[in-house]
């Protein structure tokens, strides 16, 4: 144990002792006053015992938990090393900037942009020139000081894999077959398919020589392809640690959590989505391209299906994490809201009064008092969103401040310049220019270019690592602390193969609340790589942000507690055991 994980637990105690601890603050920090003395209030009456212990551990316990998380070091930031190797930056993220007709950026907006990431100055970024009309994501946002938990520098990420690397060669293959894929029903996502386009992306995966998506058997099958990924920080291996997260290689590729109607009181909110029809593709011709680089408007929007229906196409999942909905809340009342029988569209997902908490939870050992301000709905929902805000400026920090890696809409540039126009000097690895997947691509849109689901492109900042999978994993594993992940989810479903307007049950392996939650946290990832705007290793990368970011809240959330309680234990991305 490290002496700041022996100081964690030693302050954590302070949250469970009682009212008196005023005396055990002493002894710890002389300059406590012991005992309930009555004081002054501020209105000149004098304050009750009660009064002056809830203040002082008040202050003293926000004070420890400053001292606490502060004594953890900076982490080690690694860089992939291209924003140097190139100075014309093909290799980083330059969208927004004024290009030339290649598309390459305009050095002195370039030099402009770095000169901002440098400063962390509003004035820097206000000299930035621009090439159109979208303006840079919210660069400063990244550097307002949270409250809870770590800080962004605390958090540690392996380096994205460089532009000619073997890795990003794989990342690329399977960022296309994720576009030709986006209509196959992802009831063909099973071994015993016989989609003969699915097995032709397995085949190739298979054969790349740096593919770290999830395997079977060493090999790349119907049911692990498009699988989410967690990527660990490794001090002794550079390109860090792969791991798939416990259950999201079981049941349907979508978990349950999207797949059911939300109860929300007298009300409920329908889990069929508004799908996008199949010629919703974007920045296909080099027109449209070079005008999303420059960060011009779209010239046309997404058109959509007249009927709703449940999450069956990749190219559905894609359309329902585009506007990056607050599902924190659905995910809740579904956890906290019992079955209702007679109508399921009124109840959440396991029966019963009580909702599903771990053994560790004190009220269920408790026999007068129920759970609200905390361990209830009200304490939870305010974690998820303050994790929510946290995570994202952990994510963004490392975009802006760290990285600047290109996005795969700018590496299908590339391609296209090299492959078409003859342009050498973009050294892009031959496993990718030599893909069933690119020639597929051109043969059926004529160019080389990467299709993107959302009319304007990428989001307008970095892509490693991702926001919107930094946020689902955040989620995810603070729920995990709350709820008891062994459960087994009662009547599972999945959308209608023959008509997703209609859900029919799953009868494969138990599927179970932490492998869902963990499913869902992949999901909003695998979602944006069906998009075309995101790397494997940005999503995997951000599952690991958002773990660190949810235990370094529940540090200090279990320093306040006041309830008899030993601790949080979930089970992490990796599998191993976490208590907090």
């Amino acid at each position: 144990m490290t002496r700041i994980e022996a100081d964690f637990q030693r302050r954590a105690l302070l949250g469970g002792v009682g009212l008196g601890v005023a005396a055990t603050l002493a002894t710890a920090h002389p300059a406590v006053v012991t005992g309930a003395k009555a004081q002054p209030a501020a209105n000149g009456t004098t304050a009750r015992p009660i009064d002056a212990l809830v203040h002082r551990r008040a202050t003293e316990i926000r004070a420890s938990c400053v001292r606490a998380t502060s004594a953890i070091p900076i982490a080690p930031h690694p860089a992939n090393g291209d924003e140097a190797r190139y100075p014309n930056a093909i290799g980083s993220d330059t969208r927004s900037l004024p290009h030339n007709e290649r598309g390459e950026v305009d050095p002195a907006a370039w030099r402009a942009y770095v000169v901002a990431c440098q400063s962390g100055e509003s004035a820097d970024f206000e000299k930035v020139p621009l090439g159109g009309v979208r303006r840079l994501g919210n660069p400063l946002g990244t550097l307002a000081v949270s409250f809870c938990g770590l800080d962004p520098t605390q958090i540690a990420i392996p380096a994205p894999p460089t532009l000619t690397s073997a890795e990003r060669a794989g990342e690329a293959v399977e960022a296309y077959w994720h576009a030709l894929l986006r209509d196959v029903p992802l009831a063909e996502y099973q071994d015993a398919t016989e989609n003969r386009d699915v097995l032709a992306a397995c085949g190739e995966l298979s054969r790349l020589g740096d593919f770290r998506g999830p395997k079977a058997g060493g090999r790349v099958t119907p049911a692990t392809l498009f699988r989410g990924t967690a990527l660990y920080f490794d001090a002794a291996d550079p390109r860090g640690r792969v791991a798939t997260p416990p259950g999201v290689l079981d049941g349907p590729m979508v978990s349950q959590f999207l797949l059911r109607d939300v109860p929300f009181g007298s009300q409920w909110i329908s889990a069929r989505i508004r799908p996008a029809t199949p010629g919703s593709e974007f920045l296909t011709t080099y027109e449209d391209w070079l005008r999303a680089q420059n960060g011009q408007p779209p010239q046309r929007g997404v058109q959509f299906e007249a009927t709703p229906r449940y999450i069956a196409t990749g190219r559905d999942l894609a359309e329902w994490v585009r506007h990056l909905p607050l599902f924190q809340t659905t995910v809740l009342l579904l956890l906290t809201t019992g079955a209702f029988a007679p109508d399921p569209r009124f109840g959440g997902m396991f029966p019963g009064a009580q909702p599903p908490t771990p053994a560790s939870n004190p009220y269920r050992s408790l026999r007068t008092q129920n759970p609200a301000s905390s361990f209830g709905p009200p304490h939870i929902m305010a974690l998820l969103s303050e994790g929510t805000n946290n995570v994202i400026r952990a994510a963004y920090w490392q975009k802006y401040f760290v990285h600047r890696t290109l996005r795969p809409e700018a590496y299908g540039g590339l391609a296209h310049h090299r492959l078409v126009n003859g342009v050498t000097d973009y050294p892009l690895p031959d496993a990718f220019l030599r893909s069933e997947a690119l020639d597929r691509t051109r043969a059926k849109q004529g160019t080389h270019l990467l299709s993107q689901i959302y009319p304007d492109g990428s989001p307008n900042f970095s892509a490693y690592p991702g926001g919107a999978s930094s946020v689902s994993s955040v989620t995810a594993t603070l729920l995990k602390a709350f709820f008891d992940e062994s459960r087994v989810i009662e009547n599972p479903v999945q959308p209608d193969p023959r008509d997703p307007t209609r859900l029919v049950p799953y009868n494969g392996p138990a599927l179970t609340l932490g492998g869902e939650l963990n499913k869902l946290a992949t999901n909003y990832g695998c979602a944006r790589n069906w998009g075309g705007i995101h790397w494997r290793s940005d999503a995997a990368a951000s599952m690991v942000i958002g773990e660190e970011v949810a235990i370094g809240m529940l540090r200090e959330i279990r320093m306040t507690l006041r309830e008899p309680f030993d601790g949080f234990s979930f089970t992490g991305f990796d599998g191993r055991r976490i208590t907090v």
